[in-house]
């Protein structure tokens, strides 16, 4: 039926869903899953999961690595959850914050047998809800009837699957001319994805030409840097500087993507920041969390500057997986525009390592 919700139209209800704590049916080859976020189980949701099946703890191998768990299935740790294990437990396995006070978290028992592909959207689905790498899994039989009885979303695997990895679509909803302290002449533009996710802004300065390279940046919203003036990084200056350099040229585009933390979610971010405090570098601190160094999408910008007619750019980076994103997608990158402002001493460290390990030209 038209009115039914595509599979794009349940991924997102299921997001939501896994944000407020309530299962989702995952199904694939005559098989089947409930999936609840860890971070958001409750007491009583665990003991009705336990009265259905076996109770499964899916991690990421970078979390597992951390906890001394044995990923079996490569990208993935599937751990028994003892029969007396309640929500504290599972948590204290997915949230690394008491990691350093109580690192004995076992012994951790991981399984090797079977399949672990629902287990892996499971982990995948958490992540794209902004929630921690962390889910609970307990297999049951006839899952769409299940789904349908208790009024839970179903997702067939292999329709799931493909969904997670492609870049939804992304329209123009609305702009308007918006003077700013580097412009006179800017003009807001906002982008809409179709999956119901976030919105993304593209700032123009002036009348760029279509048919000539652009000066523009990609820059990842940062609320504590950008809003709050936060000296834990360079993102603040970083975005004044690039606003700035595109008003005293006349022209440019600056893409606000809205991937908060390197892609994590802004709670996460706070999470990492935490662990920041107990000593462990940027990436260090994400890997704890069950992230890799960096989550995020840069094929949305290159989506936005094509629809906005540029086929060429001058980008304002210093990250050069923004140089090679841009030209797997298409747009031809004529000049990397450096952009080296906003070292404190309190991020010195934060700079050192995003040279160190993540490749950044500063």
């Amino acid at each position: 039926m038209t009115l039914a919700p595509t599979i794009i139209e349940r991924l997102t209800r299921a997001r939501g869903d896994l944000r407020m704590g309530v299962p989702v049916v995952l199904a694939a080859d005559g098989r089947a899953a409930l999936v609840v976020a860890v971070e958001a189980l409750t007491a009583d949701r665990l003991a009705a999961l336990r009265d259905l099946g076996t109770a499964e703890l899916a991690l990421t191998a970078r979390r597992a690595e951390t906890l001394k768990a044995r990923a079996y299935d490569g990208d993935l740790a599937r751990i028994m959850v003892p029969a007396d294990a309640g929500v504290e437990w599972l948590r204290a396995l997915a949230d690394p914050a008491d990691d350093l006070r109580m690192p004995m978290k076992g012994p951790l028992r991981s399984l090797r047998e079977g399949a672990a592909d629902l287990h892996r959207a499971a982990v995948a689905l958490a992540k794209s809800a902004h929630l921690l790498p962390a889910a609970l899994v307990v297999p049951v039989s006839k899952g769409l009837a299940l789904a349908a009885e208790l009024g839970l979303t179903f997702l067939p695997l292999d329709a799931v699957a493909p969904a997670l990895l492609r870049l939804s679509p992304l329209h123009e909803v609305t702009s308007a001319r918006l003077p700013m302290v580097a412009s006179d002449a800017g003009r807001v533009h906002i982008f809409r994805p179709e999956d119901g996710g976030d919105e993304h802004y593209a700032i123009e300065i002036g009348q760029p030409d279509r048919k000539a390279p652009v000066l523009a940046r990609l820059h990842s919203a940062c609320f504590t840097g950008d809003v709050l003036g936060s000296l834990k990084c360079d993102c603040g200056p970083q975005l004044r500087a690039a606003l700035a350099q595109m008003g005293a040229e006349g022209a440019g585009v600056l893409l606000y993507l809205n991937q908060e933390g390197r892609g994590i979610g802004l709670a996460n971010k706070m999470r990492a920041y935490s662990l920041q405090d107990q000593g462990f570098d940027t990436v260090e601190a994400n890997h704890r969390l069950g992230f890799e160094d960096d989550e995020r999408d840069f094929r949305i910008g290159a989506d936005i500057l094509r629809r906005m007619g540029f086929s060429a750019v001058r980008l304002l980076t210093n990250n050069p997986k923004k140089l090679a994103m841009m030209e797997s997608c298409g747009l031809q990158v004529v000049e990397r525009v450096p952009l080296k402002v906003g070292q404190t001493a309190q991020n010195a460290g934060y700079l050192a390592t995003k040279a160190a390990k993540s490749g950044h030209l500063l």
